[in-house]
């Protein structure tokens, strides 16, 4: 059985959290027989349809903060080696990055923003130094984003995993499952574009306004501009939009990111 474990490493400046603790090889779980009901508990509980959180409520219920914790550790014991689908793969990060996010915003809580916790040259940042213990590893949001999820080849996952942000994809209140993975991340993403903040068209001067993900990640949608329209089309919302996409003129232009905390009003 698995101790809760979180302890604080590092300098006076910069400070490494590390959740979770070492697991024995033969308690290690293939990728597919891990128990995601907990996290889904707690999202039923406290996020909404729309993808904010409650983080008042969930700060100041220690059952439920502890149940978050004991749900992250329950991540660890895994085997990542073994052979599991793709399906079970996706399903694991994704939860593990949102609930490991969560966790970041609650330890910080009460707070405006993620961004007053990613401190680029000193100091604590939330995207790096928060860590979790996976078999004989740990990986941060960093690391799960950009090495076990980012090569998997499904540019889907940026409308799946969330930085605590009103910017950001909503947070799916449900756990991502394997049996369930391919509805839930059509289903992401064609919410994702149905949003005004993330997509907008203006047929007068044929331009294209799109959130500042697919700035920052395009290369995952294609090489080129055009490629990249025509990955998104399948998800955009009217016809207008989707032939706006094979224009040969058309413009594109990104939206400013909202950083504000996605939290219930």
């Amino acid at each position: 059985m698995l101790l809760a474990t979180i302890a604080f490493v590092g300098s006076a400046d910069a400070k490494e959290l590390l959740i979770g603790q070492a697991s024995p090889g033969e308690a290690r779980l293939p990728l597919d027989q891990i128990e995601h009901t907990p996290w889904h508990t707690l999202l039923q509980r406290f996020v909404d349809s729309e993808g904010r959180v409650n983080y008042r409520s969930w700060h100041a219920d220690t059952g439920a903060r502890a149940a978050l914790t004991s749900y992250l550790e329950s991540l660890g014991p895994v085997e990542l080696e073994a052979a599991a689908p793709i399906e079970a793969a996706l399903a694991y990060w994704i939860n593990a990055y949102n609930a490991l996010t969560i966790e970041g915003i609650l330890r910080e809580y009460p707070t405006s923003s993620i961004r007053n916790h990613t401190a680029t040259v000193w100091g604590y940042n939330l995207w790096k130094d928060l860590k979790l213990r996976v078999a004989d590893s740990t990986v941060s949001l960093d690391d799960i984003e950009h090495q076990r999820l980012r090569p998997r080849g499904d540019p889907r996952i940026h409308f799946a995993i969330v930085c605590a942000s009103i910017g950001c994809p909503r947070l799916l209140n449900e756990a991502y499952r394997p049996e369930t993975l391919e509805a839930q991340l059509e289903m992401n993403a064609r919410h994702f574009f149905a949003q005004s903040q993330n997509f907008q068209i203006d047929p007068a001067s044929n331009t294209i306004h799109l959130s500042a993900i697919l700035k920052w990640y395009g290369e995952d949608f294609g090489a080129t501009q055009d490629q990249r329209l025509r990955r998104i089309t399948q998800w955009l919302p009217t016809n207008a939009a989707r032939s706006l996409m094979t224009q040969p003129n058309a413009r594109v232009s990104y939206l400013e990111y909202d950083w504000h905390l996605n939290e219930q009003p």
